[in-house]
């Protein structure tokens, strides 16, 4: 097969996140969406992905708190996106409600940490029921 990739999945993502969305790939041949980006398909090893805009919307699969010794807490989890991906992230306060597993969440793109690059973050949605 030949790859026409002239930039690397990586360099892809992190131009979709300074535009403020979040993107993904999708493989024509296995059907599916593909996380994190990469060159290959994991489910066939084809090297035809597409790149698609996530609608930011989500599920929380998994969570845990983080109580570091001297800072304040936060969450991360495991979100399930609408679109058949999953991926790990933090799990914004929101509405003074606790996030927790089951939860409806949406993405919002942010800058995080010390080199401040673009980042995907969730906020539980106010209707838990959406």
């Amino acid at each position: 097969m030949t790859n026409s990739i002239t930039q690397s999945p990586l360099h892809t993502y992190r131009r979709y996140l300074e535009e403020g969305v979040l993107a993904y790939q999708y493989s024509p041949a296995a059907g599916r969406a593909v996380f994190y980006p990469r060159v290959i398909c994991p489910y066939t090893g084809s090297d035809a992905l597409e790149w698609r805009v996530s609608g930011g919307y989500g599920v929380i699969h998994a969570i845990t708190e983080i109580a570091p010794k001297n800072g304040e807490s936060y969450h991360v989890a495991l979100i399930d996106m609408d679109e058949g991906f999953r991926l790990m992230s933090n799990v914004l306060p929101s509405s003074g409600c606790s996030p927790a597993i089951g939860m409806r969440v949406r993405a919002e793109i942010v800058r995080l940490g010390d080199d401040k690059l673009p980042n995907p973050v969730f906020r539980v949605e106010d209707d838990h029921d959406a």
